[in-house]
C-alpha cells in the first residue's frame, strides 16, 4: 500500500507552500490613556479651497475609526450635533468644547479641521484635529510621553517618533526663552504635561524637564487644579495618495481586510470614503503610537484559498 501513498505525497510536495498558512505580524494600537476613554468627535471645520467639502464626512469617518482602538467609547456623531444646536455652540474656542464635553459626559472633544483636500488622483488630505480635555486640570500630552525611555526597549522606538518627540521638547525648552513682548501678570505658568521643575544651573522653574516623558508614580493626593486653555492632544499631518509611505501603510492596511471587492489597494485611492477613513486611522494610529498607544503585534495565520 506504500507505494499506492508515494504519488499523492509527491503531489503535495510539488504544491511547495501553497497549501501552508502564511503568517503576518498586524500592529495593534489601544488608549493608552484610561482618563480620557469617553470621547466625542465634532463636525470638522473645512478650512481648505474645495468648497463643496462636507466637514461632517470627516467626522464620522473620524468617530468611526476611533471607535475600533481598544479603550475608546465614542459618542454617535448625530447626538454631538444635537448637543451643539440645544446649546447654540460654535466650537470656536476651549470654552465651548469643554462645555459640550460637560453636557455630553464625556472625557474629551475632539476638534478637526481639513486644511487641503482633492479627491483627483493623486488623492491629498490635510488634517489638523486637537483634544480638549472637558477637565480642565487636565494638561498637555506630549508626543513622546509613555514610550519606554530609559529602558533597552527605546532603541526600538522608531526613529520618527524619536524625532517628534525631541522636537516638542526642544519647542517647549525653546519656548521659555521667547521674549514676551507683551503685558503680562507676574504669575508664573506653572508645569504640566512634559515639564517639571529643574534645580540648579540657572534654568527657569517652567522649564521642561525630558524626564517628564516617563509617567510620574501615583501620589497619595490628586495634584492641585493648574487650569489651562489648550488642547490635551494636537496632531497635524498631510497625506497624498502617491507618497510611497502612505501607500505603503495602505497595502499593509488592505492585506488584514476582509475586503471582496476587485481593485485591492489601490481601488482606496479611487474610492473618497475609503481614502478618507484610512487618512483619520493614519492620524489617530500616529497620534496614539507616539504616546504610547502602540501594542504587541498580532500573529494572523493566512490560509491560502483553493479553488
Amino acid at each position: 500500500m506504500i507505494w499506492r501513498t508515494l504519488p499523492l505525497l509527491g503531489a503535495l510536495l510539488c504544491t511547495g507552500c501553497a497549501l501552508l498558512p502564511e503568517i503576518a505580524h498586524q500592529p495593534t494600537l489601544h488608549n493608552p490613556f484610561p482618563q480620557l476613554s469617553k470621547v466625542a468627535v465634532a463636525p470638522f471645520f473645512n478650512l481648505s479651497t474645495e468648497p463643496t467639502l462636507d466637514g461632517r464626512r470627516f467626522s464620522l469617518a473620524y468617530a468611526n475609526e476611533l471607535q475600533q482602538v481598544p479603550g475608546f467609547e465614542v459618542v454617535p456623531v448625530g447626538t454631538v450635533e444635537q448637543a451643539m444646536k440645544d446649546l447654540n455652540l460654535k466650537m470656536t474656542g476651549p470654552e465651548d468644547a469643554r462645555k459640550l464635553g460637560k453636557e455630553l459626559g464625556v472625557d474629551a472633544v475632539v476638534i478637526g479641521a481639513v486644511t487641503d483636500y482633492t479627491p483627483y488622483y493623486p488623492p491629498r488630505c490635510s488634517l489638523q484635529v486637537e483634544w480638549y480635555a472637558t477637565n480642565e486640570g487636565f494638561h498637555p500630552i506630549p508626543p513622546g510621553y509613555g514610550l519606554p525611555w530609559g529602558t533597552p526597549e527605546e532603541e526600538h522606538i522608531p526613529g520618527p517618533l524619536v524625532f517628534e518627540a525631541e522636537m516638542a521638547l526642544a519647542k517647549a525648552q525653546l519656548d521659555t526663552q521667547t521674549p514676551n513682548c507683551q503685558p503680562t501678570s507676574a504669575e508664573p505658568t506653572p508645569n504640566g504635561g512634559a515639564t517639571g521643575p529643574v534645580t540648579g544651573a540657572g534654568l527657569p522653574p517652567q522649564w521642561p524637564d525630558p524626564r517628564g516623558f516617563i509617567p510620574p508614580p501615583p501620589k497619595a493626593r490628586p495634584e492641585p487644579c493648574w487650569p489651562q486653555p489648550g488642547p490635551v492632544m494636537r496632531h497635524t499631518q498631510a497625506y497624498n495618495g502617491n507618497d510611497s509611505k502612505f501607500t505603503e501603510a495602505l497595502a499593509s492596511y488592505y492585506y488584514f481586510q476582509d475586503d471582496a471587492r476587485f481593485g485591492g489597494w489601490q481601488n482606496y485611492l479611487q474610492r473618497s470614503d475609503d481614502f478618507i477613513r484610512f487618512c483619520c486611522r493614519m492620524h489617530i494610529w500616529e497620534m496614539l503610537s507616539a504616546r504610547g498607544g502602540a501594542g504587541e503585534t498580532r500573529v494572523v495565520w493566512r490560509w491560502p484559498t483553493i479553488r
